[in-house]
């Protein structure tokens, strides 16, 4: 009796089992799993829209640089004149249409003895142009051995030194040459005195 009455209730168990298993749909394991690929479509559009509005930001003008158009108004050469010389003197000149206006002559100049004997060519001229605020300069300069030289209203000059500063100064200058002086001569003294030891052999001269 006991044996029967435990058979049915182990029955009853397995069939409520069953149907509990059969009630419940199949899940796939990899059901639980969800793709990222919609997040990532949104960051794509997000990185879309990004580059676009950097490319926005940094969008060349419309109006760039390579478009614009420089002119300039040619200056005419309104006269020109040059003459050269088979020995080397010139004489040349021109004037613009922009009131600049210059003239130049040059010539060879020999200077220096013996070894340091040596030709220079030496130029003088001038020209004159209007400055921005409308006033007329005027230069005009000399080149030659010692260098270049102009002069020009425009041109800053030093102040001009006392009467007291400009005598110390010529007694600087006179000492300068008085030792240079003695300097030459102590020079050819002492040149003179080797030769006449090189002509001293020791030999009697009757």
């Amino acid at each position: 009796m006991k044996t029967a009455i435990l058979a049915v209730i182990v029955c009853v168990a397995v069939a409520q089992a069953q149907d509990v298993y059969r009630g419940r749909p199949f899940q796939n394991p990899n059901q639980g799993f969800q793709p990222q690929q919609p997040q990532q479509q949104n960051q794509n559009v997000d990185n879309g829209q990004y580059q676009e509005q950097r490319n926005q930001q940094y969008q060349e003008p419309a109006g760039t640089q390579g478009d614009r158009k420089t002119t300039t108004t040619p200056i005419p050469i309104l006269q020109w004149n040059k003459q050269q010389e088979h020995d080397g003197t010139y004489r040349t000149s021109y004037e613009t249409g922009n009131n600049i206006i210059a003239e130049e002559s040059g010539y060879l100049k020999t200077f220096g003895e013996g070894e340091d004997r040596g030709e220079a060519l030496v130029q003088q001229g001038s020209y004159s142009y209007t400055s921005p605020e409308g006033q007329l300069i005027t230069i005009h300069y000399t080149a030659d051995e010692t260098g270049f030289h102009a002069t020009g209203d425009h041109i800053p000059t030093p102040p001009p030194v006392s009467e007291e500063i400009q005598k110390g100064l010529d007694l600087i200058y006179a000492g300068i040459r008085q030792q240079e002086e003695a300097d030459a001569r102590e020079a050819a003294q002492t040149g003179n005195v080797q030769v006449d030891r090189r002509q001293d052999t020791g030999k009697y001269h009757p």
